[in-house]
Parts: C-alpha cells; sequence; structure tokens
C-alpha cells in the first residue's frame, strides 16, 4: 500500500493555506496546489487519510481540464515534475502525481454548482418550497429525478462550515452582470459536456461545482475539476429515481461516522482499516471508469 500524505512540511517554500484537501503553497509567479490525502466528512477532517485519494483526484481533475479546455481556459502550467521550478525538485517524491503549478488567480467569491438532478441540499430546498436558489421547478420531482435542463445554483464560498445557496440575482450583485452571465453560461457548458461524456462510461454526474478565478482580466477555471470531492457520481446501471443513490466518494465513511455517537464537531474519530481500504477502492473505481486508467 502506498504512503499516506497528510500533511506537507516545506520549509524553503511559503504555505499560503491548508485547506481541508489541500496544501498552497507560493512559488513566485505561480501557485502549487498539492492534493493530500486527508478526508473531510460533515465539515471535519478525519485523523486518517486515503491511500492515494490525493492522486486520485489530481489525475481526475487533469482528464476534464483537458477534456474542457476549448471551453475556457484553466489555470494549469505544469503537472511534469521535470518542469517544475529548480526549487521543488527535491521534492518530487512527495509531489510526483499529487501537485500542479498553476497561475495566480483572483478567486471569484462565488462557488458554480449545477444540478442535473435531484439531490442533497437542492433536494431538502426542493421539499420545502419547490424551488432551488430561486428557480422554480415542476411539481411532483422525486429525489434523485433527472432535471428536464441542468440548472445552475450558486452558493457562497465559506471558509468554515457549509456554503449557502444564493440566486442568481444575489451573483450578479457580487460579480456584476457580465461576469455572473458569464459564470453561469460557461458552468452550463461545462457540466453538459461532461455529462455527455460521463454518461457513455456508464455514469451520472449528479451534481457538481466548479470555481473560476480572474487572471489578467481573463476568466479561468481553477482548482479541481469534476472530482468525487466536488460532484455526485452515480452508477448509470444502479439508477433508480425515488431515493437517494450510491455515490462514487466518501459515502462510505459518511455512513460510518453516522453509526457513531459523534457530535460532528473536531476532532473527528479515527477511520478502521476497513473502511479506509473500501473508500480507497471506490476512489480507484471511479478514476478508472472516468479515465479508463489506473492510478500512475
Amino acid at each position: 500500500m502506498e504512503n499516506v500524505i497528510l500533511k506537507t512540511e516545506f520549509t524553503d517554500i511559503s504555505l499560503v493555506k491548508r485547506g481541508k484537501v489541500r496544501d498552497i503553497y507560493d512559488i513566485g509567479e505561480n501557485l502549487l496546489l498539492i492534493a493530500t490525502d486527508r478526508i473531510s466528512a460533515f465539515d471535519v477532517v478525519l485523523p486518517n487519510g486515503i491511500p492515494g485519494k490525493g492522486r486520485v483526484l489530481t489525475q481526475i481533475s487533469l482528464y476534464w481540464f483537458n477534456q474542457t479546455e476549448k471551453i475556457i481556459q484553466n489555470h494549469i502550467v505544469t503537472v511534469d515534475i521535470n518542469d517544475l521550478p529548480e526549487e521543488l525538485k527535491k521534492y518530487s517524491e512527495i509531489l510526483e502525481g499529487r501537485s500542479m503549478l498553476v497561475r495566480k488567480t483572483k478567486p471569484v467569491p462565488v462557488e458554480c454548482v449545477v444540478r442535473g438532478y435531484m439531490s442533497g441540499s437542492g433536494w431538502k430546498e426542493y421539499k420545502k418550497n419547490r424551488s432551488i436558489c430561486g428557480i422554480q421547478l415542476p411539481e411532483g420531482l422525486a429525489e434523485s429525478s433527472r432535471l428536464d435542463e441542468p440548472i445552475f445554483t450558486p452558493t457562497t464560498k465559506e471558509e468554515h462550515g457549509h456554503d449557502v445557496n444564493i440566486t442568481f440575482e444575489d451573483v450578479r450583485r457580487i460579480a456584476g452582470d457580465e461576469l455572473a452571465f458569464k459564470l453561469r453560461d460557461i458552468s452550463l457548458k461545462i457540466y453538459s459536456q461532461a455529462r455527455d461524456i460521463a454518461e457513455k462510461k456508464g455514469i451520472i454526474i449528479a451534481d457538481t461545482k466548479f470555481e473560476f478565478g480572474m487572471h489578467n482580466g481573463n476568466l479561468m477555471l481553477i482548482d479541481e475539476l469534476l472530482t468525487p470531492d466536488s460532484s455526485r457520481f452515480w452508477s448509470a446501471k444502479d439508477y433508480v429515481p425515488g431515493k437517494s443513490q450510491d455515490s462514487y466518494d466518501k459515502q462510505i465513511v459518511r455512513d460510518y461516522l453516522l453509526t457513531l455517537d459523534w457530535d460532528k464537531t473536531y476532532p473527528g474519530p479515527s477511520l478502521p482499516d476497513e473502511i479506509i481500504q473500501k473508500t480507497a477502492r471506490r476512489y480507484m473505481e471511479i478514476l478508472k471508469i472516468i479515465t479508463g486508467c489506473d492510478l500512475h
């Protein structure tokens, strides 16, 4: 089993941020994004990591960045260890397969969520008022129903805790009209293309979230893209509307944690080996289905 990377400690380069999964370093004109093997549930980072998870997320993101580069430019400078700045070469063993050198952008302060199916917080909101993020939807939709057309359901971008659903009008106020319409149209376009690609592979993308940033006046796709951590993937052959679906993500971990007497606050409980291994296999499975490749 490969080493689990929970945290990077590079003393000679500047750490900008440690997120739930990614460690971000300042490399002059660019940033170094490292996907660790950390896993969070209910907004709490757990003590254990999932072997290979960071490399799976990176490999899947790169697949989708390549698929969508004709729709919008992304922030990647290089993922080739040999092309990294000299000061990073000594860390190549850690960085290989889990890092991206990316352009510095000014992130747009909105999470661009697209939903093609009724699930998660969208389903909860629909049950209350027959709408999601101000978009009125038809009566009679069931949990996991496919929507006639994908919808843009943005959220705030919270540093801590859950993001909050907002309306498109809110996005216009936050980002201005021109940028708001761009964010919505590009998000819907990326989702539609990815959905069609995934369906041919037997995968339903129920919903996903995108992040964007500005670089020299240009809008760019940033962060991760269409991974199991940012999207809800379902098996098309097992799909049955009217109930929740089994997801290719950390649902195994969430389900296990719900059996415990834990109040969903830090520190989280340690995961047993069986749950860690099952979750690792799940991540590897979706990597193979989407990219056609094993972990490399």
